[in-house]
């Protein structure tokens, strides 16, 4: 049979699929119809993938498909030959069964190969499987790809014939075409052929689809539908770039995908509101428009948002008047509402809705609203000076943080929680201070995000996010998995920015056992401060990785000999980047990778003794004899009052360089001086001079852990 290759396209049409999960959904069917397609070997090296999804369909197009694949050579592993293979050389019946059970009951034992795998004779055999048709496979493959779909929420629908079939939505149509030929194929209860449906409005309806190479351009040209998620997408961006001429759209990727997915012919208008609702806050007048109408707010060269916006239609026409002005009317409603909500807030003061946060629970093991607002308070207190915040705004705060909770515009977006404190708190005439550490109190809210502002700001944040952390994990729900649903990850690393942004001095396992005091009232809870601070530092170390900072590195600066209760150094984050950069540096020098091995092998005596006893006791120094050792000695006594100034004045990188040299004098030492000696006095001297050097090596990094 002579091989035919040309372009496949399939597509499954349906009725409106979920606008969130579409571009997910696209790429996921496209992508699996592809690698089955290659695992089958009937695709080329030049294959090309091409996805494509838009509200009713999911579809994808690959190029140079064969029709036929070649046929294989396969090596089957059947059985040990012991057991496949009696006395005399002949099949045994498990052999028999074996063989059969594969379709290969024909085989004879001498078409099989004895492969030896170390430990005994394997029998394979090696033949030839004769390659598959395209249609023969692709009912099998498309069901594959249909049920691995991520779907939100399946579907039950029964067609016409009766059959019932599980999908995202109800599907209409199968399109399957190999060059310009239909391969007969079902999936959904559907058989395949070339029609498909266009534009709702703009075209006429059912399509002939007269190849497979001419699929995306006989969709777009007669059938008003742009088939590609990412070319839809572009030119929503480039009409919406067009349209806001000196302005600045403000277009967040999730808004312009929903939009992509809710459009098969994107055309871009502009409208106009009332100048007089510019007079509530323009993150309300935002999300409105972005979460109510997946409206395109624009904003002025000074900031402020513009009273025009833009919207996308899936209508294209030469008067569009009627579209325009029917979205203004529904923008207005949306924009009024928002309007008395802010009006009617700021009728009652943030304070004076502080009692009916006893009514808002937070969790029931954990209390209500109030209660943790009073740990906050209280953790904040402890906090501030660290911060270096003004204690008395820093407790305001916290007190007045979550009570925006209880307003209307909250209640409609709970989005706006803290952007909204913010502003009643300026209306009800706190100080400026106060009010921005209430909305600073929940930065940063995702990856990227901008800090808290102020100091005061900044004490209410970590406040707010231990209280979380030691709360949740008390109570046993700690992130498993992909699964945090109280964002615990988020609130750790929020932490980990604040303190190491603005190098705060605070020991974050003290505050952690500080925090965990407050909720001693509760039964449910049980204290569990190392497991929630080494949940930190796990955060820690991969923010560290995405600034670039190799696991040696990390690892050399949160070594496990910090990690215990008689060094409080791993307690504290601010002088992480300049200790890794130290590290960074001292890798450079020439000496580094000796002193590292010579510190290696120090650490590998130590930690077979039990150093308890040289922390306090007199080291017996007078007792060092061999001139090596008495060198030495006579370095540490200099050496270690210049590495300790260095150290105390944050001159890491000067710590470093002066115990660099030291790996000379550490090689004539090992090399003359027998550590282990018998005598007992001498032998604890030895390793006491030892120790104090592992001490002050290891001061700013644990350098043992450079090597490779």
């Amino acid at each position: 049979m002579i091989t035919q290759t040309a372009t496949l396209v399939i597509e499954i049409l349906t009725e409106e699929l979920p606008p969130l999960a579409l571009k997910s959904l696209g790429d996921s069917f496209a992508q699996s119809v592809y690698e089955q397609l290659r695992q089958h070997h009937f695709l080329l090296a030049n294959s090309q993938l091409s996805a494509f999804a838009s509200p009713r369909r999911l579809a994808c197009r690959i190029t140079h498909v064969t029709d036929q694949s070649p046929d294989q050579e396969v090596n089957t592993k059947l059985l040990p030959a012991k057991i496949g293979l009696d006395s005399n050389g002949q099949a045994t019946a498990p052999l028999l069964k074996k063989l059969a059970s594969l379709g290969l009951s024909h085989i004879q034992v001498n078409q099989l190969e004895h492969v030896n795998d170390g430990k005994q004779d394997v029998l394979h055999l090696i033949h030839s499987v004769k390659g598959q048709t395209l249609q023969s496979v692709l009912s099998q493959i498309l069901e594959l790809a249909v049920s691995q779909l991520p779907i939100p929420k399946v579907m039950s629908y029964q067609q016409a014939n009766g059959e019932t079939v599980h999908f995202a939505r109800p599907a209409q149509k199968l399109l399957v075409i190999h060059g310009q030929q239909v391969i007969a194929t079902k999936v959904l209860g559907l058989q395949a052929d070339r029609l498909t449906l266009g534009h709702r409005f703009l075209s006429t309806g059912v399509l002939q689809i007269t190849s497979a190479d001419n699929y995306e351009l006989e969709l777009e040209t007669q059938g008003k539908v742009i088939a590609s998620f990412n070319t839809r997408r572009q030119r929503i961006v480039n009409q919406l770039q067009a349209l806001a001429r000196q302005e600045q759209v403000i277009q967040p990727d999730t808004l312009i995908d929903e939009v992509t997915a809710l459009v098969e012919w994107p055309v871009t208008y502009e409208g106009y509101f009332d100048q007089a609702f510019l007079s509530v806050p323009q993150e309300c007048l935002i999300l409105t428009m972005q979460a109510n109408q997946k409206y395109f707010a624009l904003t002025q060269t000074n900031g402020r948002i513009s009273n025009r916006f833009l919207l996308v239609s899936n209508i294209e026409t030469s008067n569009p008047s009627l579209i325009i002005h029917g979205n203004e009317r529904v923008l207005r409603a949306r924009l009024a509402d928002a309007k008395f909500f802010f009006d009617q807030d700021q009728k009652h003061s943030l304070e004076s809705r502080l009692p009916k946060l006893s009514t808002v629970i937070y969790h029931n093991k954990l209390g209500n609203q109030h209660q943790r607002n009073q740990r906050v308070v209280r953790l904040t207190e402890q906090l501030a000076q660290a911060c270096k915040a003004n204690v008395d705004y820093a407790k305001r705060a916290a007190l007045l943080s979550k009570a925006d909770l209880l307003t209307d515009m909250v209640g409609e977006f709970p989005e706006l929680q803290g952007i909204m404190g913010e502003y009643y708190a300026k209306h009800d005439q706190e100080p400026n201070p106060v009010a921005m550490a209430i909305a600073d109190h929940y930065r940063p809210r995702f990856a990227g995000d901008a800090l808290p502002r102020t100091a005061e700001g900044m004490a209410v944040a970590l406040a707010d996010k231990l209280d979380s952390l030691v709360g949740i994990f008390g109570i046993g729900l700690i992130p498993t998995g992909d699964k945090d649903p109280f964002a615990l990850r988020r609130h750790a690393l929020g932490i980990i920015r604040i303190v190491i942004d603005n190098k705060l001095s605070l020991n974050i396992f003290g505050t952690l056992k500080q925090a965990s005091t407050l909720f001693t009232n509760l039964s449910e809870f049980n204290e569990c401060t190392q497991e929630i601070f080494n949940f930190i530092l796990d955060r820690l170390k991969g923010y560290l990785r995405d600034l670039n900072y190799t696991s040696q590195e990390i690892n050399a600066v949160l070594a496990d000999r910090f990690n215990n209760a008689s060094s409080e150094q791993l307690f504290y984050f601010d002088t992480i980047i300049d200790r890794l950069q130290a590290v960074r540096a001292f890798s450079q020098l020439p000496q580094a990778q000796s002193l590292a091995e010579t510190n290696k092998r120090i650490t590998n005596i130590l930690k077979k003794i039990d150093l308890t006893q040289f922390h306090h006791q007199p080291d017996h120094s007078q007792l060092l004899t061999e001139p090596a050792e008495i060198k030495l000695l006579g370095i540490y006594q200099t050496l270690s009052t210049q590495v300790n100034a260095a150290f105390n004045q944050k001159k890491y990188q000067t710590a470093l360089e002066l115990v660099a040299p030291l790996n000379h004098d550490f090689d004539a030492f090992f090399n003359s001086v027998m550590v282990m000696t018998e005598d007992e006095m001498l032998r604890n001297a030895r390793i006491h001079l030892l120790f104090k050097y592992d001490q002050l090596m290891n001061k700013v990094a644990e350098i043992a852990r450079l090597t490779p």
